[in-house]
């Protein structure tokens, strides 16, 4: 039966990337229909999307009518919302250029530098306690919603919502595991010509977010872990990518799943997310010791100059939607966030993997701490699947990372920025002496302490 007068929220309305996607996904669903309302800080760019998403309704291509509401109200965007997703920027790309750059003039590399590493860390300082006020906001005003979360890092945002709100109903969504699933299918083409989706490629997952493992992987009867590590042999010295032709023509995402291949030879199950991540989650000598090393291992520090020009093509591209000198694609977009509303509303079962706290689901590690793994998804449900265990020299570095997390989250919530600066010291990247250690520190903190609440305070004392 269709579901009508579903409220989703979408806090980062003005979104270019995300909402977008989300947008396009929606154009294609119309097993429900929902009024979809756009709040951003930026509230002249969330009525532009409100203007796309409705142009899409008119079109006769697109299936899901649903209707695109710009409001400049937190309340009026949340109350009475049945589900809100939240995708938002801490700060400018100016801010990440500090959490990028500024540790590489003391020879710390970071391909990425959004959910762990120096750059993760005081990109957390910047959003945790945004997140912390929008937890509170929806137990206000809609305390039974189901909250998606895109924000990274990832795994510190969701354990904030859960941390300021214990009864909100959150979770984070990362596609960082489709790729591994798209290597297999690959590879199970390859070996008895079959061609099956990503979707079809069953995997058992666990560890939190951009630094997943894979332990098990099957296609119907097939196991395919054996083919894993034949495709692993064949490849380890030249690396595989996928998506080449896509990397030739833009290669600040370039990757040849060296690291990937080199962590399943160290542990014998597959790391499931990206090179540029999972190098950031490793002790920094292993990949990222130098831009040199980097070069060898095949994958590409993404320059923050690249995001900016991206960032100015996105805005042109949303002004010719807005002025309707071009036209939406509806591509496909490799997220799941509205298969997910759909399988809540009781319109499809899923399973996929999602971050949410651990109720148990990873026995390897605290409860409370927000792990990924698999879940069903069901009418009102989200149910965690117990995962395989996985060797504990894998559970030793998850273990490092999470607690670093757990550091991060309650510090910042409590505005205690020298128990932050603790858990920085003790990252597996920031390898350096005490006294350059507090100076990095404090140089990120000044960079970006517009957007860190108490900054001044602490800078004077530290």
């Amino acid at each position: 039966m269709k579901k009508t007068n579903v409220k989703i929220t979408y806090i980062g309305g003005g979104s270019r990337g995300w909402a977008k996607a989300f947008m396009i996904d929606l154009a294609k669903e119309d097993s429900f229909t929902a009024s979809i309302y756009l709040y951003d800080i930026d509230n002249d760019a969330s009525k532009m999307n409100q203007s796309i998403g409705n142009d899409l309704a008119l079109r006769d291509d697109v299936v899901g009518k649903h209707k695109y509401i710009a409001v400049s109200s937190l309340k009026e965007a949340l109350t009475g919302a049945d589900f809100v997703v939240m995708s938002i920027l801490p700060g400018t790309f100016e801010e990440m250029r500090s959490d990028v750059h500024a540790p590489e003039k003391y020879g710390i590399y970071q391909p990425v530098g959004d959910s762990t590493g120096p750059g993760g860390i005081v990109r957390a300082m910047r959003t945790i306690p945004i997140y912390a006020e929008y937890a509170k906001a929806i137990g206000e005003y809609c305390p039974n919603a189901w909250v998606i979360n895109y924000t990274n890092p990832m795994t510190m945002c969701t354990r904030t919502l859960y941390k300021a709100n214990p009864s909100i109903k959150a979770f984070g969504c990362c596609h960082e595991v489709f790729t591994t699933q798209r290597i297999l299918a690959h590879i199970l083409n390859e070996k008895y010509g079959i061609k099956a989706n990503r979707a079809e490629i069953a995997v058992d997952v666990a560890g939190v977010n951009h630094f997943t493992w894979v332990s098990s992987a099957r296609y119907q009867n097939i196991d395919l872990m054996p083919l894993y590590k034949d495709f692993v042999q064949k490849n380890y010295l030249e690396g595989f990518d996928l998506d080449e032709s896509e990397h030739r023509i833009n290669s600040a995402f370039k990757t040849s799943n060296k690291v990937k291949f080199d962590l399943f030879k160290r542990y014998g199950v597959i790391a499931a997310a990206g090179d540029r991540h999972l190098a950031e989650f490793c002790p920094r000598t292993w990949y990222l010791d130098s831009p040199k090393q980097v070069e060898e291992w095949k994958f590409a520090l993404t320059d923050v100059d690249y995001r900016l020009k991206d960032l100015s093509e996105r805005l042109i591209s949303a002004e010719k939607l807005y002025k309707r000198e071009e036209v939406l694609k509806l591509s496909d977009t490799g997220e799941e966030g509205v298969q997910q509303v759909k399988a809540i509303l009781g319109l499809q079962e899923l399973v996929t993997n999602v971050n949410l706290p651990n109720r148990g689901q990873m026995a390897q590690l605290p409860k409370d701490v927000v792990v990924e793994t698999n879940a069903v998804f069901r009418s009102g449900r989200v149910i965690p699947v117990v995962a395989d265990e996985l060797p504990e020299e894998v559970i030793s570095l998850i273990s490092r990372i999470s607690r670093e997390q757990e550091v991060v989250v309650d510090a910042c919530v409590n505005f205690d920025y020298e128990r932050v600066f603790e858990a920085f010291v003790n990252d597996p990247l920031v390898s350096l002496p005490l006294d350059k250690a507090k100076a990095l520190f404090t140089e990120m903190v000044e960079n970006t302490k517009q957007y860190i609440p108490h900054a001044d305070e602490f800078l004077a004392k530290f």
